[in-house]
């Protein structure tokens, strides 16, 4: 018996994805927790040093296990699109746009609607819009973070890997 198919590339799966992003801190974010876990030596010095060494371990931990817990993912697949923990079927996406400098800030701020599900990180300036189509959710686009934003609009508005 011989497998026809052997050697030839596979059709990428339904739930294999378009495009991945993780929104990790910036660097600049880590080294803030590194100066605030710093500071709980000084804190505690008058009482022990060993008392401020372990609480400057404990508060890096915890600061460093809420940040990467917090730290929201964008997936597109075939069949969906995935920012931080809202999920909604393609079929309910209409236009997508980018947006980088004035435009992003802009987008965070003054142009901003109400209703809008938003999953934006401060360390990371560029946005893109995915309006919602579905007649029966209220809200009318997602405004998400993103460092690809051309890649992001090109992967949820004509389904290209990235």
């Amino acid at each position: 018996m011989s497998d026809s198919s052997a050697g030839t590339p596979s059709a990428p799966t339904a739930a294999e994805p378009l495009f991945r992003e993780r929104l990790w801190p910036s660097l600049w974010i880590w080294l803030v927790v590194l100066g605030l876990s710093g500071a709980g030596v000084f804190i505690f010095a008058p009482i022990s040093i060993s008392a401020g060494v372990t609480a400057a371990i404990v508060l890096a931990v915890v600061m460093v296990l809420l940040l990467i817990l917090s730290t929201p993912k964008i997936v597109v697949t075939e069949q969906t699109v995935q920012v931080g923990r809202a999920v909604i079927e393609r079929r309910f996406t209409g236009s997508v746009e980018g947006f980088t400098g004035n435009g992003a800030t802009e987008q965070r701020g003054t142009q901003l609607h109400g209703l809008a599900y938003v999953c934006i990180r401060g360390w990371i300036s560029p946005v893109v819009r995915i309006e919602i189509t579905d007649d029966s959710d209220p809200t009318p686009y997602w405004l998400a973070s993103t460092r690809r934003p051309r890649q992001l609009v090109a992967a949820i508005a004509s389904g290209e890997r990235s």
